[in-house]
Formats: structure tokens, C-alpha cells, sequence
């Protein structure tokens, strides 16, 4: 589990075919790497990758063709959103994040308001359902806050800080990104589903135990 709150900008220096997987080689710039073990995972751009070989200041970590397929930014050198895991003992600065992406989105907008900047993304059609204004979202690995959405667009403010130490201020219109909702609105559709489909399962049991009173008549 991660936070959402980045702890350094590294950046993938070698993107090494593997079959159909990759293998990378990740600068971690000014991350502490003191406490990382082999087997242990780091988010890069929101995506939770396992370290297969370490040093002081770089790790390697190896990309299936699966996780490519429905990722973006882990194919080619460049700078790179980093998180360690989560310790129970950790603040919760940003929400929980699993860095499993959901789906990738399209910049359709970036523009500055005054020291700030609003950042429009076009999200997928099937993970737009879970993404409310108020609520959290996680863009390339960061936690950010939801401030509308009309249809599947949604926006974000981004404040001087976030753009100084993560990779979202060089993003562009069109430029795409990885998306991780709220793990808050999966289990709410979940449980809603399950209950639709438990009652009418009870309502079966129902119409069964009242034949069998019936036929013991």
C-alpha cells in the first residue's frame, strides 16, 4: 500500500526488453533507500513494482507484458514518480493507494490560474463512474483531490509545491496517464451489488420455502 504523497523524482535510465516484459534500471534521486530490501515494493508513477536488485541509489525491478499493457511511462527512460510502501506506523498524508492503475487517461487540458494550475483529464468511460468531486484520485502516483467532473472529464487544481516535486508539470495536452481511483468507491459498488444479487437470492429462498410449506400441506 502507498499514499499518494511522492518522496522523490527518480528517473528510469534503462529500459531492457524481456521477451514481451521489460527490465528496468530507476535512478531514486533523493530517496532514502536505507531501508528497502529485495522483495520490496516501490510505486513508480503509480504503478507498484517489486526490487529484483538494489543499490544505494538505484533499483531494478522487472515490468510483465501485462502490466504494460494497461499502464503508461514504464517503457522508456525518463523521470518518474517515486513511493516507497506504506509502514503501519506511516502517516496517511495523501488516501490509500494500491498501485494497481485502473485505467489511463488523456490530458485534455493544462493551464495556469494565477500560482496555481488546473489540469483536465479525459478518463476512461468504465472507471469515470467512480470518481466524484471532493473525492480522491491518484495521477501518476500522486493523491490529488477531485474538484469537478462532467461526463468523463474530470479537473484538478495543482498547487506550486506538487508541481515542484513531482513530474505532473511537465505534462501536456494529450500526454497520457495512469489513473488509480479511490479504493473507497469499488467496495461501495461492490457491496451495493451484493446486496441486489443477495436478495434475490433470498427472495428465491423465499418463494422455495413457501412451495415446500405448500406441498407439506
Amino acid at each position: 500500500m502507498f499514499t499518494g504523497i511522492i518522496q522523490s523524482v527518480g528517473e528510469i535510465t534503462q529500459a531492457t526488453p524481456v521477451g514481451k516484459d521489460i527490465q528496468l534500471a530507476i535512478n531514486t534521486g533523493h530517496l532514502d533507500m536505507t531501508d528497502v530490501q529485495l522483495g520490496d515494493s516501490i510505486a513508480v508513477n503509480g504503478v507498484c513494482l517489486t526490487v529484483i536488485k538494489l543499490g544505494t541509489e538505484r533499483f531494478e525491478a522487472h515490468v510483465s507484458h501485462e502490466t504494460l499493457s494497461v499502464t503508461v511511462g514504464l517503457d522508456r527512460p525518463h523521470p518518474v514518480n517515486l513511493e516507497k510502501a506504506l509502514r503501519l506506523s506511516d502517516r496517511l498524508g495523501g488516501h490509500l493507494v494500491s498501485g494497481h492503475v485502473d485505467g489511463v487517461g488523456q490530458v485534455v487540458s493544462f493551464e495556469e490560474l494565477g500560482d496555481c494550475w488546473r489540469l483536465n483529464i479525459l478518463a476512461p468511460h468504465a472507471i469515470s463512474k467512480y470518481i466524484s468531486v471532493k473525492g480522491s484520485i491518484c495521477i501518476n502516483g500522486v493523491s490529488l483531490t477531485v474538484n469537478s467532473i462532467a461526463n468523463d472529464i474530470f479537473s484538478i487544481n495543482l498547487i506550486p509545491h506538487t508541481l515542484e516535486n513531482t513530474t505532473l508539470k511537465s505534462l501536456a495536452s494529450g500526454h497520457l496517464v495512469n489513473l488509480e481511483v479511490d479504493q473507497i468507491a469499488r467496495y461501495v459498488e461492490r457491496m451495493t451489488l451484493w446486496e441486489r444479487e443477495n436478495q434475490g437470492q433470498s427472495e428465491k429462498s423465499g418463494e422455495l420455502e413457501i412451495k415446500g410449506q405448500n406441498n407439506n400441506d
